[in-house]
């Protein structure tokens, strides 16, 4: 992987960039489309690809091991293949999923022993089993496997959170640099910055991460709750000491505002479920504001759902219609609905990245946080 520097934002942190892998070039500011299991929900690949121009997209480590399983995805050749993406895949290691999803989970220096929500099967994350299933994968950039912790922690939770973290680090990294990528192209792993919201454990596990000496890296555990204000502090914190010339993906964020935010921080990749989830529930970021299509003031709006838009669906679905699927929960409201929105955040990435190359990115951002979060 490489990333190559083109431009920085004079009156903030922003950057544009061009990472490079295997299965092409992701142009920065980049926010990634989160595809779970193997599919970014209620969109076709070809969308994906051409309506949305998604640039890279995401996959779940955890969804993936538990189905459809490691032995289907390397009998397919990896999950580009069994999917039919030929772009940029980045995994997550599961950890966040163990945290967040698994009911009975025991964490021990060994590594995490969970139960499955979909069966109650028992398995064991190790650092090492989290490289090992992410080469049977086969994403272009892997993530290390950490705790993520939640919102809020107490300061010697998250302190001693971080210790494993870092010593987990290590032997993901022991694991990954004396293993093969198992499909004939390379793979990069990023670590991951903890400490919750206290500064001082930010500092230092940003120090240890930058001493890794990785090619890229990611600020895991915010936007799990905290106030906007103090996910802006730590990013800050952090992207101050992380290496300049080296991407820095902030995981998990966020809202359009939140993702402007960032970028002027000096973050290059975002990943989140909102455009899709908060879609499939009728709501939908635009522009001009926040629309809740589920609202009574869209049924006889008959104008369509973003007239300035180029994505086809934005032009000819009416808001009134579209009320309508969502309304009868029809399976054509979610797709277009998160057609709409994912094509919004790639629109939104492209705008600040040829903002900042031409230079004008801080007063645009400035502009555009006052206006995104209206309710419409």
């Amino acid at each position: 992987m490489k990333f190559t520097l083109q431009a920085k934002d004079p009156l903030s942190k922003a950057r544009a960039g061009t990472v490079t892998t295997a299965h092409g070039e992701i142009q920065t500011p980049i926010f990634m489309p989160v595809g779970t299991a193997g599919t970014v929900k209620a969109v076709h690949q070809r969308e994906l690809e051409q309506d949305i121009n998604a640039q890279i997209i995401l996959g779940n480590t955890y969804h993936l091991y538990l189905r459809p399983g490691l032995d289907t995805l390397e009998k397919a050749g990896g999950l580009h293949k069994f999917i039919g993406w030929d772009r940029p895949i980045l995994t997550d290691s599961g950890g966040y999923q163990v945290y967040s999803l698994s009911k009975v989970r025991k964490i021990k220096e060994e590594g995490v022993t969970f139960n499955s929500h979909i069966d109650g099967s028992k398995h064991l994350f190790t650092p090492e089993y989290a490289m090992d299933i992410q080469r049977t994968i086969g994403a272009d950039i892997i993530m290390a496997f950490d705790e993520c912790t939640p919102y809020p922690c107490d300061y010697k939770y998250a302190a001693e959170s971080i210790k494993m973290t870092h010593r987990w680090l290590k032997r993901c990294c022991t694991r990954f640099d004396t293993t093969q990528p198992k499909y004939g192209f390379d793979q990069t792993l990023f670590p991951i910055v903890q400490g919750s919201v206290y500064k001082d454990l930010r500092v230092k596990s940003a120090e240890f991460i930058a001493s890794m000496d990785r090619e890229g890296n990611a600020i895991g555990g915010l936007s799990v709750g905290e106030p906007a204000e103090e996910m802006y502090a730590m990013t800050e914190v952090v992207c101050d000491i992380l290496p300049y010339e080296k991407p820095r993906y902030l995981m998990g964020v966020g809202t359009p505002i939140n993702i402007l935010e960032n970028i002027a921080l000096g973050i290059d990749m975002f990943d989140c479920v909102m455009p899709t989830r908060n879609a499939r529930n009728g709501m939908l970021f635009t522009k001009n504001g926040i629309i809740n299509i589920r609202n009574k003031k869209w049924e006889n709006d008959f104008s369509p759902i973003e007239p300035d838009s180029d994505l086809h669906v934005d032009l000819v679905t009416s808001k009134a219609y579209l009320r309508h699927l969502v309304h009868s929960k029809e399976m054509l409201g979610a797709q277009i609905a998160t057609l709409h929105n994912l094509h919004f955040y790639l629109w939104l990435v492209k705008q600040a990245r040829e903002k900042i190359i031409s230079g004008e990115f801080y007063e645009w951002k400035n502009q555009m946080v006052k206006v995104l979060g209206n309710k419409l």
